[in-house]
């Protein structure tokens, strides 16, 4: 497998998404909503860029037992799921297996809250242009279980930005929210940190460090 990185890092594909970006967010009372913790480097540099709120919003797939890495289904800030019937009824989970790792996932979103945000309050999308944000689409679960949770919030206009993803994931979202800006679409897609010269794990440390940067120039 070879492929040729598209971005240096993910702070330089959220500078590469923000010129996307602009014509639907600057200007427009926006608030761009990072999904943790890859989301955030990105999602701090299109917010300062254009000038928007920045905020994060948790979700967290719902993993198979003794197949984490399969998901049956997502959940969201808020306790919005959205669950992968087909995956459920093909293996036969039965409804307590399904709850229990819900509510695992809630309070594991929950923890995640507290520890982020330290204390401020969640921006309220309501009646705002929201960009959805996070560093890649490969199956677009969890980012679906976000959008859905962030509708229910009723904002003006919700997007979904990302500055790599594969084509199906990206077509899968044209019926779900209002836009779609993905920067680019590579086929074969392979996966998301392929597409990166350096992809590191994004530490909770630099996810706090960038929410109370922004949340400084949100009080300014």
């Amino acid at each position: 497998m070879f492929a040729e990185p598209l971005f240096g890092d993910r702070r330089e594909a959220g500078r590469s998404l923000a010129e996307r970006l602009r014509p639907s967010i600057e200007h427009k009372n926006a608030l761009v909503l990072a999904l943790p913790r890859g989301g955030v480097p990105v999602g701090f540099e299109i917010a300062q860029n254009l000038h928007c709120d920045l905020d994060v919003f948790l979700v967290r797939k719902i993993g198979v037992p003794g197949q984490e890495e399969l998901a049956m289904g997502a959940v969201a800030s808020g306790g919005i799921r959205v669950l992968n019937h087909a995956i459920i009824q093909h293996l036969g989970i039965p409804d307590i297996v399904i709850e229990r790792a819900t509510e695992r996932e809630l309070q594991e979103i929950a923890r995640r809250e507290r520890l982020y945000r330290e204390g401020r309050p969640p921006l309220n999308p309501r009646n705002r242009t929201v960009a959805l944000v996070d560093d890649g689409l490969a199956t677009g679960a969890t980012m679906l279980a976000a959008a859905a949770a962030v509708r229910q919030r009723e904002p003006a206009r919700l997007i979904v930005a990302v500055p790599v993803a594969s084509k199906e994931a990206c077509d899968e979202f044209r019926g779900h929210v209002d836009e779609v800006v993905c920067a680019a679409t590579p086929e074969p897609f392979y996966a998301v940190g392929v597409w990166y010269e350096n992809f590191p794990q994004v530490s909770d440390d630099e996810v706090r460090e960038l929410l109370e940067r922004a949340a400084r120039q949100h009080i300014a």
